[in-house]
């Protein structure tokens, strides 16, 4: 008795030659693009760290005291350590983006090549979302110093 397989089986990447070549490059800069970001996120990570303790450890306390100021300035090394946790997750969809697409487009699998376009998606509807949220932030900031200037 002959074994027939089904069409989900036996489906194979049906794309054409130039595709798969635009997909290999996008992955290659991708992955690049990824590492600098990891890069970045490590020296950011560092300098905050780095920031908020040697602020913490100023002797004479706040500098900014003099001025009216009376503000921890080991608050703004956090700040970057902030940044640096917001910015992995897109930095980390794009990795996985890259690495996925390059399995895919090897083994010509179709599970890694939804899994890579799925990183995709989640790498730009973070941006989006996180656009978005800035956007609205400026705004509400914008409105706030009008507020407060008419006053």
């Amino acid at each position: 008795m002959i074994e027939q397989k089904s069409a989900f089986d036996t489906f194979e990447l049906n794309l054409p030659p130039a595709i798969l070549g635009f997909l290999k490059e996008t992955s290659s800069w991708t992955y690049f693009l990824s590492i600098l970001g990891f890069i970045g996120i490590g020296l950011m990570l560092l300098f905050g760290i780095f920031f908020s303790v040697a602020m913490g450890l100023m002797p004479g306390g706040n500098p900014y005291e003099a001025m009216g100021m009376n503000m921890n300035m080991s608050f703004f090394g956090w700040i970057y350590v902030a940044m640096a946790l917001v910015y992995f997750f897109p930095v980390l969809y794009l990795f996985n983006f890259s690495r996925k697409m390059k399995s895919a487009l090897a083994s010509n699998n179709s599970d890694d090549l939804t899994a890579a376009f799925s990183n995709l998606k989640s790498h730009y509807k973070f941006l989006g979302i996180f656009t978005i949220a800035i956007v609205s932030l400026y705004l509400l900031i914008f409105i706030g110093a009008l507020f407060t200037g008419l006053m």
